[in-house]
């Protein structure tokens, strides 16, 4: 019958769509809320602002998966199974952002230059895929190497404590803070021959902090780390797949039953609540942040045109010009529709990509199923802060197996689809770009002397050897990439 609807085209029975769907959510849930809670805790906003960035990403995720698995006019979606998350790429600039501009200034910072990469993104993404040839296996196996390799510090941080504040490593003696405090007052009263403390007059932190790598903390990232280990190697099928949030439940669990997560903020919380756009106030514009996000956008669909190439295989749908540039214009929106309600620049989930090689079903609509699950999600607010409930020693021991699953990835692509026997210019090109990539992580002050407009475009390692990476290979290489080559690179990423 020539008129047979194709597998990526059948519409399955209700039941057996929303749990397929729910797999994929479950598959990519843990990576889906990784984003929100760094960032979140890198602002350092209050648990309730924190909570509200999950629910604000869960929503978008499954607004913009529905745009791009159904299709939105011939100008949006690819029309495949595709789920859309936040992206890691986008991070690393984030955290630098974050950093120096902490609460709500630096959300809007952060939203604005994500809207901005987001319209920028939409506008190039019919010509993205003719800059394949820039983006071989040795680029983007060495970028995904660098993304991975520079959120571990994240994942480690999250199990004995972040390095500034209450569980910095060293903290101030408090008897010498008092000292210093009588000091400054015995030289502001009158007559006083005690002379006035400098200004800029601190203390060095000399004490150890007992909050800092603490073994409560560090025995329960382990358990979250063996659970997970556990799982898939002993779990079957779906539940081996779904190893990280299984492994999450279980330190969740623990961690409740040592008393280290408290509840009270989810019998306040709401059954119901709308996401509503700026949140955090009207985003700010600024230029470099938006140039800097934009480059981190060009990465992000290089790669999802790989993702999209090897869904196409799996599905037997063809990946035309048109069809290309209409799911890369989605990661376009996808950005706009995050900045504007509180979120992350989005991508195509590669571990959903997995499932569908996995379980053999292309039906596009089991997405969508999806998607609608995620938007449920996103308006329960309960849901939301029993997730930012948790300690980040729950996630300290997920972060490293998630992280590291990046760095992984990006270990495959180079083994899987770069030439090193023939061809030693490419261990050049990796080995000087993961360098750039670890300059901003082992000598953090290196730009104190450079231009400060400068500095929102080298605090990133990922963007320093992104450019160093295209840079290197046209140098040695030339411009020589190819779509197939961008497809095999596709196939081995499940991270």
């Amino acid at each position: 019958m020539t008129d047979k609807v194709k597998p990526v085209d059948e519409i399955l029975p209700a039941p057996k769509l929303f749990t397929l769907g729910l797999q994929h959510v479950l598959v990519m849930y843990a990576g889906a809320i990784a984003v929100p809670l760094i960032i979140g805790r890198v602002l350092q906003l209050a648990p309730q602002d924190v909570a509200f960035l999950i629910s604000a990403d869960l929503f978008v995720c499954g607004i913009v998966t529905i745009i791009q698995s159904l299709g939105v006019t011939r100008y949006f979606g690819i029309q495949m199974p595709v789920m859309m998350g936040v992206t890691f790429a986008s991070v690393g600039p984030m955290i630098a952002i974050g950093a120096n501009n902490p609460g709500y200034a630096g959300a809007q910072l952060i939203f604005g230059s994500i809207i901005g990469a987001g319209v920028l993104a939409l506008l190039i993404a019919p010509i993205i895929s003719k800059m394949l040839r820039f983006f071989p296996p040795v680029v983007t196996g060495t970028i995904i190497l660098v993304i991975g390799v520079t959120l571990m510090r994240v994942g480690i941080n999250w199990i004995f404590g972040v390095p500034v504040g209450p569980t910095a490593v060293k903290i101030v003696n408090p008897e010498h803070a008092a000292w210093l405090k009588e000091v400054g007052e015995m030289a502001g009263t009158a007559g006083s021959a005690v002379p006035a403390i400098p200004p800029g007059l601190g203390l060095t932190a000399t004490v150890n902090n007992p909050a800092y790598a603490s073994l409560q903390n560090m025995g329960v990232s382990a358990s979250v780390l063996l659970a997970i280990l556990l799982i898939a190697k002993y779990g079957k099928g779906f539940v081996s797949n779904i190893a990280v949030l299984l492994g999450i439940v279980v330190g969740g669990i623990l961690a409740a039953a040592l008393g280290m997560m408290h509840f009270d903020g989810v019998a306040e919380a709401k059954w119901f609540s709308l996401i509503t756009p700026f949140h955090f106030g009207m985003p700010v514009f600024d230029p470099v942040m938006i140039i800097t996000m934009t480059l981190v956008m060009i990465v992000v669909m290089i790669e999802s045109t790989g993702m999209f190439l090897a869904l196409g295989d799996m599905t037997g749908r063809e990946i035309t010009q048109p069809r290309l540039a209409a799911g890369l214009r989605v990661d376009g929106l996808g950005t706009i529709l995050g900045g504007i309600f509180n979120t992350f620049p989005y991508t195509s989930f590669s571990q959903n990509v997995g499932l569908v090689g996995v379980t053999g079903i292309k039906s596009r609509y089991i997405c969508i199923a999806g998607g609608v699950i995620l938007i449920v999600l996103g308006l329960i607010p309960k849901m939301a802060v029993m997730v930012e409930a948790l300690p980040i020693a729950v996630l300290g021991g997920a972060g490293i197996v998630m992280f590291g699953m990046v760095a992984a990835t990006g270990i495959r692509i180079l083994a899987a689809g770069v030439d090193f026997a023939n061809n030693r210019f490419n261990l050049f090109i990796v080995a000087i770009s993961l360098g750039f990539g670890m300059v901003p992580l082992i000598a953090p002050n290196f730009m104190i002397w450079l231009p400060h407009e400068m500095h929102p475009l080298i605090e990133s390692g990922i963007l320093l050897a992104s450019i160093s990476a295209v840079l290197l290979n046209l140098f040695f290489n030339g411009a020589k990439g190819t779509t197939e080559e961008a497809r095999q690179a596709a196939s081995v990423a499940d991270h």
